[in-house]
């Protein structure tokens, strides 16, 4: 779904410019182009079921315990482990395809280069997430990551971005943290933990839904953001910079 300008408000929570000391992602939407391949995955299995589906359906009753999201749908307790099943069989033969979104990974490169802490989390599976990360090249560049499986709770309960937070020795740094995800359960684990929360758009997702879950900005794409983080200042006593124009002009806002 895109969006074809940044929109953001600043919230008082958020890291002050300069003081942001690690980023943490979620994957599914957000890092990984994936979205498309969970929906058609779910669209067979509720096919085969009978359940009635659409992507109106699926961002509605989305969470990332997917108990609760195949009760919301309406199929029968009885029927959930085999829902489970099949969903796993035919995810597993689409799995292959996941890619990065445009610009994700030299994004979180760009990061990494400017000395911020970067970390995942998660309601993907280890054994699935983990390959990826590594396929993309993001294992030399991402200093802890928290997977579904590791905890036994899921978002948005907020332990596993604690767990992260943990990991990398931040516990009590959570106002210098950012966790930027695609759905609503990414903003409310984030405001749990008191990090600023940035929304990427997504099928999930719209800004009206994330801003309601909690997010302090809604980006078109982890790019945007990134553009905007590290986005230099203007020199001092120069004429307006692109971005001090463009934001005069109301397309922009200033950077959190």
């Amino acid at each position: 779904m895109g969006v074809a300008r940044y929109d953001a408000r600043v919230s008082p929570q958020g890291p002050p410019a300069g003081s942001l000391r690690a980023a943490i992602f979620d994957w599914d939407g957000t890092l990984a182009d994936s979205l498309g391949l969970f929906f058609g995955a779910n669209a067979d299995v509720m096919r085969e079921l009978g359940v009635p589906f659409d992507e109106a359906a699926y961002r509605e009753h989305y969470t990332a315990d997917w108990r609760t999201a195949y009760r919301r749908l309406g199929v029968p307790e009885h029927r959930l482990d085999e829902a489970s099943a099949r969903w796993r069989e035919h995810f597993d033969r689409r799995s292959g395809e996941t890619v990065p979104l445009p610009g994700a990974t030299e994004s979180l490169a760009r990061l990494h280069g400017a000395g911020i802490v970067l970390g995942i989390v998660t309601a993907g599976d280890r054994a699935v997430v983990e390959p990826q990360i590594t396929a993309f090249g993001l294992d030399p560049i991402v200093s802890a990551a928290v997977f579904r499986d590791d905890l036994a709770v899921t978002k948005p309960d907020p332990a596993p971005l604690r767990r992260a937070l943990d990991l990398l020795g931040l516990a009590d740094a959570v106002n210098a943290i950012t966790y930027v995800g695609d759905a609503p359960d990414d903003m409310r684990m984030a405001r749990a933990v008191g990090c600023h929360a940035v929304a990427v758009e997504s099928m999930l997702g719209d800004a009206a839904a994330l801003r309601a879950a909690g997010a302090d900005e809604v980006v078109p794409s982890v790019a945007a953001w990134v553009d905007q983080v590290l986005r230099p200042p203007a020199a001092t006593g120069a004429g307006p910079s692109p971005s001090m124009a463009e934001t005069a002009a109301g397309r922009v806002r200033p950077p959190t």
